[in-house]
């Protein structure tokens, strides 16, 4: 199968996308997990204000609670944990991303709306690439979410 290939006419550059993913590789499911010290302002920020779905939840897990959220199909999710005492947490750099694209202008604009009224204010992004087009927003622990208005990059 053949790479995607997208260009845009003020860019120099091209992005190539595999269409397929390496056989090699037989998961049905992908997990991000990350821990936290406040689980409850990320919940907040992520169900409340970026508006995330919920797939689950569990507390009292051997000394852990944690909260799930899903993309729409659920084959991709995000994972936050907690531990019973505060931990170390290591310390996320400009460069730390998480990157949703949001195809509808109006609807990208009505999240970031609604992070505001929550107190969370835009940042200048360290790479300009994702200010054409993205707001970028940290999150309670200052990891970066950008929205960003295209529809993304995919193979079909």
């Amino acid at each position: 199968m053949e790479d995607a290939r997208f260009s845009h006419p003020s860019l120099p550059y091209q992005v190539i996308v595999r269409k397929e993913w390496n056989k090699k590789v037989p998961a049905v499911q992908f997990r991000i997990a990350r821990p936290t010290n406040q689980i409850q302002k990320i919940i907040e920020f992520y169900e409340l204000g970026i508006g995330l779905e919920k797939i689950g939840e569990f507390s009292q897990h051997e000394g852990y609670q944690g909260v799930m959220f899903g993309a729409p199909d659920h084959q991709y999710h995000l994972e936050f944990t907690q531990f019973e005492t505060p931990v170390q947490l290591p310390t996320p750099t400009k460069e730390h991303l998480l990157v949703f694209y949001i195809p509808d202008l109006f609807e990208r604009n009505v999240i970031v709306s609604r992070l505001e009224s929550m107190g969370y204010r835009p940042v200048e992004p360290e790479n300009p690439y994702w200010s054409r087009g993205g707001i970028t927003i940290e999150d309670p622990d200052g990891w970066r979410v950008v929205l960003m208005n295209t529809p993304g990059i995919s193979g079909n």
